[in-house]
Order: structure tokens, then sequence, then C-alpha cells
């Protein structure tokens, strides 16, 4: 009986391989069944292994069939890259496996398309043995020649053909992808299975194609385009790779592939991306393992066109929040608190633009006021991120500060109040400024510190009003003296109307002190009679709402 070798594979499996068999076409096996020999082993291990199990199963039988096996697209990266592992080589046979396989990829360049990709996707078991041993290079050539032939890419510079398995002609490096792609491929005994025949498809046709290999492949091929990462200054590629973050099924290993993207996208710019487009690929490369700086890059583009952004663009879904027992926050705030600083960090941004966003923003705090988690301290931060310049009404501020109180009962009367000193009460509208002070949940020195801003405002615009008819009327008087005696009783009117005026300020400021002590003798009453009666008050300030 002939002597049989046990093949430990990859910790996996154990084969029973023929030795003199084995040994007639590997080198490497044939050294190491010597070395065991001496020490008085029978088995062999072998660890990485390309392809595992199956591969080595492949080899077995390309040995027990004599060194004949049939080699296709589908298992030739395996063979190769096994062949190359185990010595497979002339010096051991000259029907050795290495030589099948480099004269298999002689005819390389005359694979249909499909073919390249089947072989391309079988690497990715091995893609370190693939990468070394120049199998991987040689299908990525190809591929990218497949779409110089079939696609609207340029070479902008050549070099010579260094293996067998191009054509003459064919040019492997420098390749350029234009802003637009042929829809379909010329030659028919390329075109991809899943190609429609649309011309007016808005991707071109090798978008979906590609999505199919792992990042590390589409990675290996955008480093051979030279677009990877800062370099990438290229739309097509740009638009390719975000087409293929949003068809990944995880965020594992495609972090370089998110970078490369956001490098493209801000080297482009608004060229190339509106303000909705770039919050797009915000929301497609968030949570890939972006680095801060590479993070900021983007920011940066967004903040400088904030005036064009809608509402949902700045709905971004918030992240855990590590500030302390807050859980996770409705939506993403400190990235839109980072985009308007940036905007107003430029100091010639134009005051319409400056409305603009202030407009937005109020919209904003509208929207994120119900969150349950959200701190106030944060609020805050949101309503007065931008100038006073920026809002002519703080209507909207007033009414998501309304929302935010509703949504959050527990607040104690300093917090309220603190909440409330973003508002600019002289650039709130009547009817707010009425809503505010009839607002049970608004502490009353704010309401009646809103009365009396709205009231102060009012005489303020009406002085000076008055100041203005005084001076013109006095120089209409110099002008035409024949009136100068009913001229001066308007004056003198004017000027009663003037003290009236002032006077009616003076009795509304007597009226708040008349208030603010009823409020105490009622806080006093409530007191004493929770001390009898043991009954608690839920509010004393519902009552005091009622004197106005």
């Amino acid at each position: 009986m002939q002597e049989m070798l046990k093949i430990h594979v990859n910790g996996e499996h154990t084969f029973f391989i023929n030795q003199k068999i084995i040994t007639a076409y590997s080198g490497k096996i044939k050294k190491m069944m010597i070395k065991q020999t001496k020490i008085n082993n029978s088995v062999i291990k072998i660890d990485n292994f390309p392809g595992g199990v199956n591969g080595f199963e492949l080899i077995s039988r390309f040995c027990h069939n004599h060194g004949k096996f049939p080699i296709t697209p589908s298992n030739i990266s395996v063979l190769h890259c096994s062949a190359i592992h185990l010595e497979m080589n002339d010096q051991i046979s000259p029907y050795n496996l290495l030589q099948q396989t480099e004269t298999f990829l002689e005819g390389l360049f005359y694979w249909s398309w499909s073919d390249i990709l089947v072989s391309l996707k079988s690497c990715e078991p091995f893609f370190s043995s693939a990468e070394s041993s120049g199998i991987l290079e040689k299908l990525i050539s190809s591929l990218l020649v497949k779409l110089a032939q079939n696609s609207d890419i340029n070479v902008t510079h050549s070099s010579s053909p260094s293996s067998s398995y191009s054509s003459p002609d064919t040019i492997t490096t420098g390749f350029q992808f234009s802003s637009s792609s042929k829809t379909t491929p010329d030659n028919s005994a390329i075109k991809p299975a899943s190609y429609s025949g649309n011309s007016s498809t808005s991707k071109p046709w090798w978008f979906d194609e590609l999505t199919i290999l792992s990042p590390k492949i589409i990675e290996k091929i955008i480093k051979t385009m030279g677009f990877w990462r800062s370099d990438n200054n290229n739309l097509v590629i740009t638009k390719f790779l975000l087409h293929y973050l949003k068809a990944a099924k995880n965020g594992n290993g495609v972090s370089g592939i998110a970078e490369t993207v956001v490098y493209g996208v801000v080297l482009l710019g608004k060229k190339a991306f509106s303000c909705r487009g770039v919050f797009w690929v915000l929301r497609v490369v968030s949570g890939l393992g972006l680095s801060k700086n590479c993070r900021d890059e983007l920011e940066r583009l967004i903040g400088g066109m904030l005036e064009e952004a809608k509402l949902d663009d700045l709905l971004v879904p918030g992240s855990n929040n590590n500030s302390g027992g807050g859980g996770r926050d409705v939506y993403d705030v400190d990235l839109v608190l980072r985009l308007i600083r940036v905007f107003v960090i430029d100091d010639e941004v134009a005051i319409q633009k400056m409305k603009r966003v202030g407009k937005l923003i109020d919209k904003y705090m509208g929207e994120i006021s119900p969150d349950q988690n959200l701190k106030v301290a944060k609020f805050l931060a949101v309503a007065e991120s931008l100038p006073d310049c920026a809002r002519d009404c703080f209507d909207g501020v007033y009414r998501a500060i309304e929302i935010y109180l509703e949504a959050h009962p527990t607040l104690s009367v300093e917090e309220k109040s603190r909440l409330c000193k973003c508002l600019n009460y002289e650039k709130l509208t009547l009817e707010a400024c009425k809503d505010l002070a009839k607002n049970i949940r608004v502490p009353p020195r704010v309401s009646i510190q809103a009365l009396i801003s709205q009231q102060a405002s009012k005489v303020s615009i009406k002085t000076t009003l008055q100041d203005n008819l005084i001076q013109s009327e006095t120089q209409m008087m110099i002008l035409c003296p024949k009136k100068q005696a009913s001229d001066t009783e308007k004056f003198r009117e004017s000027t009663l109307e003037k003290d009236e005026l002032k006077l009616n300020l003076q009795r509304m400021q007597w009226r708040v002190m008349e208030l603010e002590k009823s409020c105490r003798e009622m806080k006093n009453q409530m007191s004493e009679i929770k001390m009898k009666n043991q009954v608690i008050i839920s509010s004393p300030v519902r009552t005091l709402t009622k004197l106005f």
C-alpha cells in the first residue's frame, strides 16, 4: 500500500493524499515532508493557504488528475495563488500549475466584463495573496481597459504594457474619468446582464455592476486610478463611491472610501453639489469612521452655504449623548451649532442671507423643542447662536420656547427664566407679548419685564415721532410767520400729548410694583393656608395671572 500523507490545512481540515503524487507537483510540500520525516512526524500543517479548504481540494484534484484540471475565470485566482504558495512551478514539474495559470492569464484582455468581475470577486477571501501574486493588479487593469473602451474614460498619459495578457495597443495606467459616462457598452460581448438599454438612465451602467466587489478591491481600483483620498477631484468617481456606500450592507472597512468621497465633494464644491446634495453626502458618510479633519472640511463647505438649506436638511438624526446621563437626542443639534458657527464667522455675510438663516433656525428650534432629552443649555445655544440682526421679529423664538416649556414641565423657575433671556422683548409683536403675559408656564417676572419693554418701546417710537414733528413744525413757523399763532397752539398740544405718554409709563411702572406686592402677599397667605390645612397648592402663579 502506498504511503498516505496527512496535510492539515489552516487548522480546519485534514487531507489524506498520496505522498508520491502530491510531492511530484509541489516543491513546498516535498520540502516539508523531508523535514517532518527527520523528526518522525507524519502530519504536515499548512497555514494561510489561499482559498482555504476548498482551494486545497482543487489542488488535490489537479495532482490526482496528472496535472490536468479545467481552469476558468472563477477558479483562476485561487489556482494561481495556490501554485505560488505551494511552489508548483517548472522547477518541480514540466506540467506545473503555475505555468498553466499564467498561460490562461495571457488571454485576459479578451475576457468578458462578467468574467473579470467573477474573477475579482473570487479574490476576496485571499486578498493579500492575490495582491502579492500580481493577479489582482492584472484583473483591475483589465477591468479599467473595459471601462475605457465602453465609457467616456480618457487616458492622460500612456505606459507600455508590461505583460503579455494585454493587447499591444492597451494602455493600463493614467485613467481619467470625465463628468459624463456612456450608459451602454459598445461591445455586446462585455455588456452586463443588468443593462436595460435605456440611454436616459441617470447613472453609468457600471455603477451597479461594481457594487458586488468588497471594499478592499474597490479601494485597490480607485488607488490604481489615482483618485484615492485627497487626490480625488473627479465627479464621476465621487458619485460612484457614494452609490457604493449607499448599497453597502454594512460600514465595515469603508472609512477610506468615505473619506475619498468627502475630499471629492470638498474639492468640487458648490460647482458640482448643492447645499441639499452636501447634506445628503453627510448623511451617507456619517458613522463610517471619518477622521475629524475630514468631517470638519465637509462641515465648512455646508456652513458656507447654509442660507440655501431647508428645514429637513438640518434634521439629521442624533447620536448618543455623552454629556452625562442624557440619553440620545432626536436630532444632531451639535452639528447644527457647528454649521452656524462656520456661517457667522464670515464677516462679509450679507444681511439678507443672515435673516434667511435666522428664519431657518427659528423653524429648526420649533422642531427640536419637544425633544425630552434636549437640555436648556443646548436649546439656548441654538437660540443665541445668531446675532440679533438676524431676526426682525422674535415671535418664532417665543413659539419654540412655548413648545419647550410644555414638553418639559419639570423645569424650575430659574431654568424657565434663563430660557426666556434669549428673547428680545422689543422685537416681539403685540400679540406674542400678550400671549406671553397670559402664559402660565412663564414666570411672572418675565411676563412683567416683557410688558414693560413692549410699552417702553412704544413710548420710544412715539417720542421720536413727536420730536421729529415738533422740529418740522418749528421750521414751518419760522418760514411761515403768519401761521405762527395756530402753529404755537399745535406745538403745545403735542407737548401735552408727550407728557401724557410719559405719565402713562409712570403709571405702568406703579402698576407693576402693585402687582409684585400683591404677588408677595398672596404667596404669604397660601403658605399660611398650607401650614394650617396641609393642602398642597400646585402653583400660585395661576391666581396672579387673573390680575392682568
